[in-house]
């Protein structure tokens, strides 16, 4: 009944009326969509979540952006140029980018874009007052005061200047983040912390209204300056309604009924009602929507602490690089495939780096696969032979996760290994992790930008959680040397080079068992089209179109 009250609400608030007595069909498109996450924030400086992400990026803009093969293209920069030594950013800004109308701007339309205003919006990112998760982006920027340049400079109302302190060739796809959005800095004065729930942006669709766990609403923005290649101003939706069912199989029902355009991902609820066993869509439903299925940036591995300082790890056979490559040996990623995911997602034979990364090579980087005999000799020369005398070994997970560890279990008993899986809460285990409390535990990498060093930082010695992301405190003078010759190569066909012989040196010393790279799943009704994603499975809605039935 609350559902069906909220449509009837946002017909309502959304869709005119007529000013008729007679009964006319409306012709406006409402693109409407589930997000059983929910929102935390519209602000662009906490776009941490996908699911902020997905709801920020239809109302703000960016210097740059990425297209569906993760190129970076002009958004609110037309162009930029990159100095000889790499260390400074120079954008030209379009001179036609409006905030949305608000009354804190004069007689109530939205002002024209200006390179200072991202000057404003990225000194706010690294403003401790904000405490933005995104401050970590502008680390490389120069902010001495012994520079004679530094930080965000505007030099008239067109030109952005950016200062680095040493080269970093993915600068410009951090740019392309949603953190990096620009907002108006007199509204967010005026509104404070509250600018989350009240939004003003440049994109392609404007914030109406957000009532929290229930609804929220966007209406077109009439003045974007984007448009297509006919020259139609984008976008061609009327509005955008997003829901928050939690339930995801309530929240899939009401798919299938028409109540929404669009579900993203498999839940476990309707898997098997949605996918054949061989992962394609259930015949029930062919000619009633489409799927769509294609890579995301996003690798689930088995993590190690393989650092013997660290008390969780005292008398560890997880120590010995022969017991990880036999680990790494001795399960089949593809039974593991087809069995829990309904063939949803390609077996990580090729390293740590996902498919679907400008630098994966499938052919270059060889990971492992299945080899159970391989796998015992390994356990032999560890001196364990059919795993006698080998401890057992705890794998710390938490219950969405369960099914896949306990297959693990299952495939590693067969060749001598025994595995104990200890299944905690989400946010201890997270914990437990980044303080090093657990010698072997469950973990996925999703990237927050395309370019593999994003990967490979978990690997870098200086990266030692807590402060950083190298979970399994891996530490190799060669890695080392790699990867920081790689932050300063900046023509991509070398750096690639140097990211796949990054990637063979973690498989060589198996400091993690990559698991599967993950693929965006989509579904949408056959009145829906031209729904662009990219690999980052980010959501954008201006190229939208919807029929009306």
């Amino acid at each position: 009944m609350k559902f069906r009250y909220f449509t009837v609400l946002l017909a309502m608030m959304v869709l005119s009326s007529c000013g008729k007595k007679e009964q006319q069909k409306d012709t406006r498109t409402v693109f409407r969509y589930n997000e059983p996450g929910g929102l935390t924030s519209m602000d662009p400086a906490f776009a941490r979540t996908s699911e902020n992400t997905w709801g920020i990026n239809q109302v703000f803009n960016g210097l740059v952006q990425l297209d569906e093969n993760l190129k970076v293209k002009p958004c609110i920069a037309t162009s930029w140029q990159i100095s000889d030594d790499g260390l400074v950013y120079t954008f030209n800004l379009r001179d036609d980018v409006f905030f949305h109308d608000h009354e804190l701007f004069k007689d109530g339309k939205g002002r024209k874009v200006v390179a200072a205003d991202f000057v404003n919006s990225f000194y706010r990112i690294i403003n401790p007052d904000v405490a933005s998760p995104g401050a970590w982006i502008f680390n490389n920027i120069d902010l001495s005061d012994k520079s004679l340049h530094q930080g965000f400079i505007a030099e008239g109302e067109n030109k952005l200047k950016v200062f680095l302190k040493q080269p970093f060739p993915p600068f410009l796809s951090l740019l392309a983040m949603q953190y990096c959005s620009v907002v108006p800095n007199e509204v967010v004065e005026h509104y404070g912390h509250d600018f989350r729930n009240h939004p003003v942006g440049t994109g392609p669709f404007k914030f109406k209204m957000w009532k929290e766990g229930e609804k929220m609403i966007l209406l077109k923005n009439e003045n974007y300056f984007e448009k297509d290649e006919q020259g139609n101003r984008l976008p061609y939706l009327d509005a955008v309604a997003v829901s928050f069912v939690k339930d995801r199989q309530t929240g899939f029902l009401e798919f299938v009924k028409g109540n929404f355009d669009f579900l993203s991902g498999v839940d476990g609820s309707f898997k098997d009602d949605i996918l054949t066993s061989d992962g394609n869509l259930n015949p029930k439903y062919e000619g009633k929507f489409s799927m769509n299925k294609s890579p995301y940036l996003k690798t689930d591995y088995l993590g190690i602490l393989i650092d013997p300082s660290m008390p969780a790890v005292k008398g560890s056979p997880l120590l010995k690089k022969q017991i990880r490559q036999a680990i790494n040996y001795g399960f089949d990623r593809n039974k593991m495939i087809d069995f829990l995911k309904n063939n949803i997602g390609k077996p990580a034979t090729s390293g740590f780096v996902p498919y679907g990364m400008p630098s994966f090579d499938e052919e270059k980087v060889k990971g492992y696969f299945y080899d159970p005999d391989l796998a015992r000799e390994l356990l032999r020369k560890a001196g364990y032979p059919n795993g006698e005398g080998l401890p057992e070994i705890v794998l710390t997970t938490t219950s969405m996760y369960q099914d896949l560890c306990e297959f693990m279990q299952s495939e590693l008993k067969a060749i001598g290994i025994r595995i104990k899986v200890d299944v905690v809460a989400p946010a201890p285990h997270s914990e437990m992790i980044a303080r090093g409390d657990v010698a072997f535990f469950r973990k996925s990498w999703i990237a927050d930008y395309p370019d593999a060093e994003n990967y490979l930082a978990l690997f870098y010695s200086k990266n030692f959680a807590p402060g950083g992301p190298n979970y399994t405190h891996f530490s190799n003078k060669e890695y080392d040397a790699l990867y920081e010759k790689a932050q300063k190569e900046t023509n991509d066909e070398k750096r690639f080079t140097l990211y796949q012989e990054m990637d063979k040196i973690i498989i060589e010393e198996a400091p993690v068992i990559p698991l599967y790279y993950d693929e965006a799943v989509t579904f949408t009704h056959n009145n829906i089209s031209d729904l662009k994603r990219n690999p980052l499975n980010l959501l954008v809605l201006k190229t939208v179109k919807k029929k009306i039935n």
